[in-house]
């Protein structure tokens, strides 16, 4: 079977696309906009293009209304990009194809297995099903993972390196209900859409290595990588849409100031303004990668030590949201 081929930019290769894809579990906060604001910046200083993308491919999480009231907010603080914006419920037939080339090679396979079943086996799926077929035919699909490490280097939190086979074993592709998983969608639309550098949260920061081996089976270029510090509250739990973390105020100008300052970049921070577009103009003019702090977790402003924003360094306690 040909490889899946990606839509458009493609034959671009020096193009830099950047891309902010939140899913539409409740309204953004200042983690959200810390991200959207980095990917942004990174675009933007680069000379790129910079797009959004819904991630709502799991209907029992979402929030009505909550995709509307993103888009509003990212329009509200200025940050627009240069597309209208993807949903991924809308792209079901583009993971199926990406499924059936899986399946055709002999690296996905349906399962019956439940978490439940997996415990015994430490959460990692054993070499063999452990639960037979469902006499109802519903079934997961799940990755064959291949032995081998896979390594990549991140272009703030520097070399990374995973043994998927053995720390996340054969992971799901597809849903038993029939919902898609984040790991195949997000690997076929940052293709699909040509993304060349994945700017985000350092939540996501170990399903990477997930990501570059299904673009490796799919014959799909890889993105550079750059995982931004997670904002975490008070509990050092990370500030989370599904947990009702509070929205953005609405003054953006003090958002964006916040959220500039948990980026580094102090200088622009303070720099007076009279909008968000003015001060987005200066912040872009004087973006520095080299200042963003190499930490995977950053305290919100409300539970930071007097100054800079407290850093928490690798702090593996963060839980991933997808």
């Amino acid at each position: 079977m040909a490889g899946f081929k990606s839509d458009q930019w493609h034959d671009e290769a020096m193009v830099y696309v950047g891309r902010f894809a939140p899913s539409p579990t409740g309204a953004l906060h200042l983690g959200s906009l810390l991200a959207a604001l980095g990917s942004w910046l990174d675009a933007r200083a680069a000379g790129g293009c910079w797009l959004l993308r819904i991630e709502d491919i799991d209907p029992p999480r979402a929030v009505r209304g909550a995709a509307r009231a993103q888009l509003q907010t990212l329009r509200r603080f200025g940050l627009l990009p240069d597309a209208d914006p993807w949903r991924q419920s809308a792209r079901a037939a583009a993971y199926a194809v990406a499924l059936r080339q899986l399946a055709a090679a002999g690296h996905a396979y349906p399962c019956a297995c439940t978490r439940a079943d997996l415990e015994a086996h430490g959460g990692i799926h054993p070499p063999r099903c452990v639960r037979p077929a469902r006499a109802d035919g519903a079934h997961a699909w799940r990755l064959r993972v291949p032995r081998g490490v896979i390594a990549f280097a991140d272009r703030l939190q520097g070399p990374r390196q995973q043994d998927v086979h053995a720390e996340v074993g054969d992971f799901v592709l597809r849903r038993a209900d029939g919902l898609w998983a984040y790991q195949l969608a997000v690997v076929v639309d940052d293709a699909a859409q040509g993304v060349s550098d994945v700017v985000r949260g350092a939540d996501l920061l170990d399903s990477t290595p997930r990501q570059i081996m299904l673009q490796r089976l799919l014959m799909l270029p890889t993105p550079r990588y750059l995982h931004l510090p997670v904002v975490v509250d008070t509990a050092g739990l990370k500030l989370s849409k599904a947990r009702g973390s509070a929205a953005l105020p609405s003054d953006a100008l003090d958002a964006l100031r916040q959220a500039l300052t948990l980026l580094g970049q102090r200088e622009s921070a303070a720099r007076p303004a009279r909008s968000t577009t003015h001060l987005l103009e200066h912040a872009l003019t004087h973006y520095r990668a080299d200042l963003l702090p190499r930490s995977r977790a950053i305290a919100a402003p409300q539970s930071a030590d007097a100054g800079a924003p407290r850093t928490l360094a690798d702090d593996h306690s963060t839980r991933s949201a997808t």
